[in-house]
């Protein structure tokens, strides 16, 4: 199994360079399933889930080349679409489920697998089915699969009960092609949201969203696929600040969109960090040592559920007693136990978990849970004393491109290695 071993106490000095973002190239992708043109998406971060979604696009018939060397993917005009999306490939990414919506829109019917062997309510696959039938599809789950027809889709109004960036893209997928106006109230307006009507208004989807979190759309015939470029990955931009601050360094972080992390670099200042950020970079240290936090995940604009783990990490490294509450997923405080094994001391009561930090951490041997929690495990390992080797990092790969050459660029000793 492959594993990265990290000796730490060093600082990390220098600059990084950010990647497009996973979580805005998927559903852009996605879109592929509604465009008959040839076009191209620039930008494509080269991570597990991308590939994993090209081999489920090319599955499906859409005719596609990654250029790696350029990241961009290159769309063709696509072959006869399949209505169906196997678990074996949909097992390893819930992005997967996005392809429901487009198949259901542009071919009237779809059979897709359940990602990850989820269960209805855990991840909200509910919601993406919820928003389809008001718009007149019938599902139905059977053996682990989504069936769902529609001789027509016809707008409506949507009301999500809670919100979900996955059932407010699958909503926008069904609408783009529907017979009228669908309105979306209590909708996502992440940045990655945002990236992706702009992409569907490029390709002439009449579309537009508000700050309340409503989105109006007007269903139109057909998109005609245009060049685009993805917006760069704010989670990995916040992750390599982190990285920064946990071992008392200095780093320059470039192809950042400062509006779409401004909330959590007004969160840095407000803990003591000094944040300079001009253009489209920001450079982050901290002058003195940083103070004691409380913060709840929430939607955007609220701290986000994706750096949760990370914050945790930068806690252990803080005096005194730091509390996170995590409001977005359940069973996402799978990383305490690892973070444990390094000498961390953390409480969790129901879905808040209290980090009586400042203590130095051991290096040890740990495991990843998932994409956020391994690189919650790299931060801890950079900052503690000794030596941490990190397993499962296939988990990693799913979301961060070359984070190993990024890390000893800017000073960090880390090797990749095999455990069994």
């Amino acid at each position: 199994m492959k594993a990265l071993k990290i000796k730490g106490g060093k600082k990390l000095l220098g600059e990084v360079s950010i990647s497009g973002s996973k979580n805005a190239s998927l559903p852009i992708l996605i879109s592929s399933i509604l465009i008959k043109n040839s076009f191209q998406i620039k930008n494509i971060p080269k991570v597990r889930d991308v590939f994993t979604l090209i081999e489920l696009l090319k599955f499906l018939g859409i005719q596609l080349k990654f250029d790696e060397k350029n990241r961009k993917v290159i769309f063709n005009k696509k072959k006869k679409l399949k209505i169906f999306a196997p678990y074996s490939i949909m097992k390893t990414m819930r992005a997967g489920i996005l392809v429901l919506g487009p198949l259901l829109a542009k071919l009237k019917k779809a059979k897709v697998s359940l990602p990850g062997g989820c269960a209805i309510g855990a991840r909200p696959v509910d919601l993406h089915i919820f928003a389809l039938r008001k718009l007149g599809a019938k599902i139905s789950i059977k053996d682990g699969y989504i069936y769902a027809s529609a001789k027509k889709l016809s707008g409506a109004v949507i009301k999500f009960p809670k919100i979900s960036v996955g059932a407010t893209e699958t909503a926008i997928f069904a609408s783009v092609l529907a017979s009228g106006k669908t309105r979306i109230v209590n909708a996502a307006i992440e940045p990655e949201i945002v990236d992706l009507i702009n992409f569907l208004k490029v390709c002439g989807a009449k579309i537009k969203y508000s700050k309340q979190r409503i989105i109006e759309i007007v269903g139109v015939k057909d998109l005609n696929g245009k060049s685009y470029r993805v917006i760069p990955d704010r989670i990995e931009a916040i992750t390599y600040a982190v990285a920064a601050l946990i071992t008392k360094g200095k780093l320059k972080i470039n192809n950042v969109k400062i509006n779409e992390v401004q909330n959590v670099l007004s969160f840095f200042k407000k803990i003591g960090a000094t944040v300079i950020s001009k253009n489209n970079h920001f450079i982050v240290y901290a002058k003195k040592k940083l103070k004691k936090f409380s913060f709840s995940t929430k939607p955007y604009p609220g701290l986000p559920t994706d750096i949760q783990a990370q914050l945790m990490a930068l806690a252990t490294s803080i005096k005194g007693k730091c509390q996170i509450t995590e409001n977005i997923f359940e069973n996402r405080f799978l990383h305490v136990s690892e973070l444990s094994r390094m000498g961390a001391d953390i409480k969790i009561i129901k879905n808040t978990s209290i980090v009586n930090g400042g203590k130095i951490l051991k290096g040890a041997e740990v495991m990843a849970t998932d994409l956020r929690a391994s690189v919650a495990l790299i931060l801890a390992a950079l900052s503690a004393q000794g030596t941490s080797t990190v397993s499962r990092i296939y988990h990693l790969e799913r979301g961060y491109e070359e984070i190993q050459s990024k890390l000893k660029k800017c000073g960090a000793i880390i090797k990749s290695c095999n455990v069994k």
